[in-house]
């Protein structure tokens, strides 16, 4: 059995009422990989605006599952000392990692985020040494529409994360850097000009789904459900 495990910050823990990419990309998974699949991870809630904490369990359909390890305010920063233990404890198989936009908003210029990129793979093939990583590049959001140098900082970084991701690439522990979301527009594919909506979820998902069909032949082409 494969098992999937999705990290991420607030664009994959979802907010109550939501579906999440999450759910989406297990759709996918359910019409086109052709073997057993599990999705794992520590944590299971999406984060709650009202009493401003991850306690949530009102997804917009609850009927699949919701394990994964993200976190609203989180990033590679929060996420590389977890996530060997995670690795161990769920036995994960490929890691679905959707991070920095937090680091660079708030904790960590490009050098240092990229610095926690490495470390976060070393950690989870301490647990794993043949675990595989689909990692999205950093999808700008309006603060990049409006502020250069957090622009340039984004794009500074997925230079940096897709190097290291070369850099770190092995046969027996695959890394994929996904293509940026098809066509993602802030103002069509958000709801806030950060956080996916429906049309997001989507294609975040479909960003996941083609880098491992293509890179690694599993699963199937992207067809978006309902």
């Amino acid at each position: 059995m494969l098992r999937f495990m999705p990290v991420g910050d607030s664009q994959t823990i979802g907010s109550a009422g939501e579906h999440t990419w999450r759910y989406r990309m297990w759709q996918h998974l359910r019409t086109t990989y052709g073997g057993p699949f599990a999705v794992v991870g520590p944590r299971e809630t999406l984060y709650d605006k009202a009493t401003d904490a991850p306690t949530s369990y009102e997804y917009a359909d609850p009927d699949f599952p919701r394990a994964h390890l993200a976190g609203w305010g989180e990033g590679w920063l929060h996420m590389a000392p977890l996530i060997g233990g995670a690795v161990r404890a769920h036995r994960a198989d490929v890691l679905l990692v959707a991070l920095g936009l937090i680091d660079l908003g708030f904790y960590t210029n490009a050098g240092q985020t990229a610095a926690n990129v490495r470390t976060f793979v070393a950690e989870a093939r301490a647990a794993n040494p043949r675990v595989g990583i689909v990692a999205l590049p950093v999808i700008p959001n309006v603060r990049a529409q409006t502020e250069p140098d957090f622009a340039a900082e984004v794009a500074a970084f997925n230079e940096l994360l897709a190097k290291a991701l070369t850099d770190l690439d092995e046969p027996r522990s695959p890394l994929l850097l996904a293509s940026p979301p098809p066509g993602y527009e802030t103002h069509l594919d958000t709801y806030d000009g950060t956080h996916p909506n429906a049309s997001g979820e989507h294609k975040i998902a479909e960003a996941f789904a083609e880098a491992m069909y293509q890179g690694w032949e599993l699963g199937g082409a992207y067809e978006r459900s309902a």
